[in-house]
């Protein structure tokens, strides 16, 4: 699935999320970006998630997936290229009340799917959480395997080499062999 081009939905569920309503993930929207940006900011801690501004957010909005539940905004994430042959899934953030249901693996599946579409040979993250992603096919790396988020987004943060994250990439040929 392309995030550029599809807007059919990648995911549905009927796990019950607060309400027994089924949980639909698409390619966002633009008028989603100040929820998006609001749904980050809520789960941004120092070290954990970065902050977004909801101008970053407003123009990379067509690169996020959004998790919605009776209309409501439960989660979301963004495709982030990171080069020609690597991108990472930045911003993945499930609503307290969504959690356990799969909404972030659905996610997390979108954007695989979104990056192997786009013809992404390799998709990385950086987490605190890398169970979740080595569940998804991801493998532990060390951190200068991934120079280019290094220098695009590591060497500035206040937190650079004493963050805790770890980094996680899949080899996307791998996971769509998988399928």
């Amino acid at each position: 699935m392309s995030l550029q081009q599809s807007t059919a939905p990648v995911w549905t569920s009927s796990a019950a999320v607060a309400t027994p309503a089924p949980v639909e993930i698409r390619r966002a929207r633009p008028d989603e970006a100040g929820a998006i940006q609001a749904l980050i900011a809520a789960h941004a801690k120092p070290g954990r998630l970065l902050l977004r501004t909801r101008e970053e957010v407003e123009t990379h909005v067509r690169r996020f997936v959004v998790a919605t539940s009776s209309g409501d905004l439960v989660g979301c994430a963004e495709l982030a290229p990171l080069g020609t042959d690597l991108a990472e899934i930045r911003s993945l953030v499930v609503g307290e009340d969504a959690r356990g249901a799969g909404v972030g693996r659905g996610l997390a599946e979108a954007v695989i799917a979104a990056a192997a579409d786009a013809s992404y040979g390799r998709l990385c993250a950086f987490t605190h959480a890398p169970a979740f992603f080595v569940r998804l096919g991801f493998s532990l790396v060390p951190h200068l395997q991934l120079p280019e988020k290094i220098a695009l987004d590591c060497v500035a943060c206040p937190l650079f080499r004493a963050c805790g994250q770890y980094a996680v990439q899949l080899s996307l040929s791998r996971a769509g062999s998988r399928q």
